[in-house]
């Protein structure tokens, strides 16, 4: 029994153990954590080193007892110097000028090392070096704070375009791509390159097929100009801004895209867009433009500058190319050259005849002294091999052959003949050839005026020895330009704000879209009077001739052939689509009414303000009205809509109060009273004026009047006896017989058709007369009419107006309605997408945006951002001369 009870007390410590393990070892591990986070933090070195791997050789240590705690310390102490001098010799190299002007204000940081470092460091290197490492790591940090605070600024306070916009002006720009958007300014403010002073720039020239293209791209270090066997291929001004940076590649000025220049797909492709753009920029049958295309390249060891590619001069113009193709090239060369401050780089070819040279003589004659002028041979491997007489190099080189000067001579090859090799090829191809070459054993060849490199450098530069003499003296002379500018503008436009053609564009469009939500502020009474009156205008004639006349001849089938008419007119569409129109142009009388209302409402003081600036947005608005109300359709179910209720208003189950009736015969009369009118007007044409009349005008009849007269009181007793001719239009046969037979009574004879002719007027103003005569005496009827009474007098043609009054009131209500609750929405839609597309349009702004206040406006803009970037260029070329200064001291 006690074994049992042993046996139970074992069973039960099964379960106390491993608890009171995992319970104690919860408690260790909290204990230690615990004194870890109590503990001071390790010092920077133990923090640099695998401190763990440290700890198993000091464990080693102590197991074979052959070292000490002490031997251990000063190893590792030794090894983290070793490290820390290596990261400080690397990090040195990097550090650029600006840090080494920052070591001299270093004590002042100093305070900022910990001790136990600087102890440190003191046995290893100078104070300065540590410091200036510091002081690069902090700007780098302050560097990377920007950019992050750019972009979360760009991404709260603005969208799209604006966001890298802003980008753009936090990120800092090297002085050759500030340099590049001056002359982009410059080129866009002056394209015709007339003015006396421009900033440097290199200009490639040479006659055609003489390697130019194939030199420049050496430099660029990628082939990216298009090739052509035989075929002129540079067609426009490419200008070429060369930087130095850490990836090979080219973008447009106006598109983001960058392409590798390493990747043979995307030079393909680069090639293939400056082609087009040249193909683009070449109008109106033309086969060279002016128009400039801006590229970048940026790439390593790049040298800086900007290049300027042009056509080479040709000498005989083939059926191919426009007839002034020869003139055009050389009147664009001779502009480029021109600018005093253009370096000329002018590309011989070393394999054919200097005396078969263009270009030589061009150069001579614009740069006398070869100050800023560059001769450059190329296939110089070429003419290894086919020159007899190798001293004709020498003399090219040193200057002695051609008859003009030049400050350098240099001798490349730029390519390799018959094939198509990538750059790096071509390079390797030159130096090696150079190292071998018999020209340079004999001394024909000097070591320094060879290969591309050499010139590279010797370009560069010049071009900032001469950007560095003449960008102040622009800069001055830009200022001059914007003060006289400025002057123009106080004289001219005292008072008024200066608007740029964006600018009035952008307020012109703002004003128009609050004229169409005018329109809907318009008052129902308004557009229903418009409408009305417009819609009753154009159908007029179609109701009184063709409708009313019509059916008045036959007067007891009047009803039944007005009712199948208006049918017919309604249910054809005729009536609906004629509708539609009528407020189409309704809405745009009503917005040339906004739009002149204003025009007359603003009147400038000012005498001097031309009238066309006077109405500087009128021009744009009614453009942008024409095109969007002409491309706007109103909604294929609206005809469906408005037939239905057309319909309906011409039911004849309508009922009628006595003012609808009243209101139905006073609208007759007006109607008729106008045909009345216009029937009298042709009488007085036919037969001439009255007694009176003539003496006050002092006129006489013609005998054909004075003959009409007599025809006319002829109808005068014919309908006295016989009324019934007037149930007619035209006279009867007897009736037109008795008429002539009394006309040869009194002497006068006239044919048939001459009588009709006066009795058309007569009969329609008699007929018209009796109408409104009898409109007259049924406004006394309505009484019958409302109770269904026989009645003496017809009042049908009461009905039919009041008919035509209420299919006029139907229609012009849904018109409006549809108008203000759907179609204004649309019509504003398709302004807005006209004003964006003459957004786009620059020569469409130009056209209808103009005038001297807004041309001198966008003049005054351009100088005033060219002078910004020359004094941000300015600012920043002094910044790097002054860093290399420091630097050398």
């Amino acid at each position: 029994m006690s074994s049992f009870k042993y046996i139970g007390v074992l069973l039960r410590l099964r379960y106390i153990v491993p608890a009171t393990a995992v319970g104690g070892y919860y408690t260790a591990k909290r204990k230690i954590e615990d004194i870890k986070s109590s503990l001071p933090e390790l010092p920077e070195f133990l923090q640099d080193l695998h401190v763990d791997d440290y700890f198993l050789e000091f464990k080693d240590y102590f197991k074979d007892g052959s070292a000490s705690l002490r031997d251990f310390i000063v190893k590792t102490n030794e090894e983290y110097l070793a490290a820390k001098n290596s990261r400080s010799e690397s990090q040195n190299s990097s550090i650029t000028n600006s840090n080494q002007s920052s070591m001299a204000n270093s004590g002042q940081n100093q305070n900022s090392i910990t001790k136990p470092n600087q102890n440190l460091v003191n046995k290893t290197q100078p104070n300065e070096e540590v410091v200036a490492i510091r002081k690069e790591l902090e700007r780098l940090r302050k560097e990377n704070r920007e950019l992050k605070s750019a972009i979360r600024a760009g991404g709260e306070g603005a969208s799209g375009s604006n966001a890298s916009l802003h980008l753009k002006r936090k990120i800092k720009k090297s002085l050759i791509e500030i340099y590049s958007e001056v002359l982009d300014e410059l080129s866009g403010y002056d394209s015709a390159y007339k003015m006396q002073d421009h900033l440097p720039k290199v200009v490639v020239v040479g006659d055609q097929s003489s390697g130019k293209t194939s030199v420049l791209e050496m430099i660029a270090g990628a082939r990216i100009f298009p090739r052509g066997a035989g075929e002129m291929m540079t067609r426009a001004p490419v200008q070429v801004t060369l930087s130095e940076g850490p990836y090979h590649v080219a973008r447009f000025k106006d598109s983001p895209r960058e392409y590798d220049l390493t990747k043979e797909t995307e030079l393909a492709e680069l090639r293939h867009e400056i082609e087009a753009r040249m193909r683009r920029s070449v109008q109106g049958g033309k086969t060279v433009s002016n128009q400039v295309i801006s590229l970048t390249i940026q790439g390593p060891g790049i040298q800086r500058m900007v290049l300027v590619d042009l056509p080479g001069i040709i000498s005989t113009v083939t059926t191919e190319l426009a007839p002034d193709t020869k003139e055009c090239i050389k009147k664009m060369v001779t502009e480029y050259m021109g600018n005093p401050n253009a370096i000329i780089l002018c590309i011989q070819d070393g394999s054919i005849d200097a005396e078969r040279s263009i270009f030589t003589d061009m150069v001579r004659e614009i740069d006398h002294a070869g100050r800023r002028t560059i001769l450059v041979l190329t296939k110089v491997d070429i003419a290894e091999k086919t020159h007899a007489n190798p001293v004709k190099i020498k003399k090219i080189l040193d200057g002695e052959l051609f008859p003009m000067k030049a400050m350098g001579y240099y001798a490349v090859v730029a390519g390799k003949s018959g094939t198509d090799s990538d750059i790096q090829a071509i390079k390797d191809y030159e130096e090696k050839f150079f190292s071998t070459s018999s020209l340079l054993d004999k001394g024909i060849l000097n070591p320094s005026q060879c290969s591309t490199r050499n010139l590279s450098s010797k370009v560069s530069e010049c071009f900032w020895s001469m950007v560095r003499e003449s960008v102040e003296q622009q800069a001055d002379a830009y200022k001059a330009t914007l003060f006289n500018l400025e002057a123009e503008w106080q004289r001219l436009f005292p008072h008024v704000r200066q608007l740029t053609r964006d600018e009035v564009f952008h307020n012109a469009r703002n004003e128009l879209l609050d004229e169409v939500a005018q329109l809907s502020r318009l008052s129902t009474k308004d557009w229903d009077q418009l409408i009305s009156s417009q819609l009753w205008n154009r159908v007029q004639d179609h109701v009184i001739e063709k409708l009313y006349f019509t059916a008045a001849l036959n007067k007891d089938h009047f009803d039944t052939k007005v009712d199948m008419d208006l049918q017919r007119w309604i249910e054809s569409t005729e009536l609906p689509k004629l509708a539609m129109e009528v407020a189409r142009e309704s809405i745009k009388q009503q917005f040339n009414e906004f739009l002149f209302k204003e025009q007359k409402d603003k009147k400038n003081a000012d005498n001097l303000v031309s009238s066309s600036d006077r109405t500087i947005h009128q021009d744009l608005k009614r453009s942008v009205l024409n095109d969007a109300l002409d491309r706007y359709q109103w909604k294929n179910q609206a005809l469906d809509i408005l037939r239905v209720v057309q319909l309906e208003a011409v039911s004849k189950q309508v009922s009628l109060t006595k003012d609808n009736w009243m209101r139905a015969i006073s609208f007759l009369e007006e109607c008729l009273r106008s045909y009345i009118d216009s029937a009298d007007r042709e009488l007085t044409d036919l037969t001439g004026l009255g007694f009176t009349q003539r003496w006050l005008k002092w006129q006489s009849t013609t005998p054909e009047q004075r003959m009409n007269k007599i025809v006319l009181s002829e109808f005068d007793r014919l309908v006295a006896t016989h009324e019934s001719a007037l149930d007619d239009n035209k006279l009867s046969e007897p009736d037109l017989i008795t008429i002539k037979r009394n006309l040869e009574a009194q002497g006068c004879e006239m044919d048939d058709d001459a009588i009709q002719r006066v009795w058309i007027p007569y009969h329609r103003h008699n007929f018209l007369q009796n109408e409104i005569e009898r409109a007259h005496e049924c406004g006394k009827m309505f009484h019958f009419y409302e109770n269904d009474l026989n009645c003496e007098t017809d009042c049908s043609h009461v009905l039919f107006f009041y008919r035509i009054k209420r299919m006029l009131e139907f229609s012009t209500n849904s018109l409006r309605r549809q108008f203000l609750e759907g179609e204004l929405r649309r019509i504003n839609k398709e302004i807005l997408d006209v004003l964006d597309e003459y957004a786009e349009d620059e020569q469409k702004k130009a056209e209808l945006i103009s005038g001297k206040r807004v041309e001198l406006a966008e003049e005054l803009v351009k100088v005033r951002q060219i002078q910004d970037k020359l004094d941000e260029f300015i600012t920043a070329l002094n910044q790097e001369e002054n860093n290399a200064f420091s630097y050398k001291r």
